[in-house]
């Protein structure tokens, strides 16, 4: 059964151009914007954030990154997107700058769940003619649609 983006990130999730300009800023202001999706700590979040990319960039390649982690508390898996306006250098995996931001909160014990929903996000996201068509629509709205567009006819 493949995941729908829609599962993971609402309309109000969408961010059609980002501001920032480093990769810590980005994630800060991802960070705030889940805080308000979540009713979790903005701190908390940004924190967790910091610690997974010290572990290793998120920055998966071909300009996108995926932030996540887990948060204690949280009701189930929050997603976050947002396309940056000056592409980041966020340290990817192929030196790259980041312009596609999907971030991923997940529950504590999520565990199989959070790596599905990691494994649909680079999906989505690694699929060229979507990620051009992200990267050329100009409003959330749009963005979400191609986000979520037949997700059902692509599940692997």
């Amino acid at each position: 059964m493949g995941m729908d983006l829609s599962d993971l990130v609402a309309p109000d999730g969408v961010i059609a151009s980002l501001k920032a300009t480093s990769k810590k800023q980005a994630l800060q202001i991802l960070a705030e914007r889940a805080a308000s999706l979540t009713g979790v700590g903005e701190r908390e979040i940004f924190t967790t954030l910091l610690e997974r990319e010290r572990l290793g960039s998120t920055g998966v390649g071909h300009g996108v990154a995926i932030p996540h982690g887990k948060i204690a508390g949280l009701e189930g898996i929050v997603g976050l997107f947002a396309r940056v306006q000056t592409p980041l250098d966020f340290e990817a995996l192929d030196d790259q700058p980041v312009d596609l931001i999907f971030l991923l909160l997940a529950p504590e014990g999520a565990g199989a769940d959070h790596l599905k929903a990691l494994a649909r996000i680079a999906r989505v996201l690694r699929d060229e003619g979507r990620a051009e068509r992200i990267r050329t629509t100009d409003h959330a709205s749009g963005i979400y649609a191609v986000l979520t567009a037949g997700a059902q006819s692509d599940a692997a």
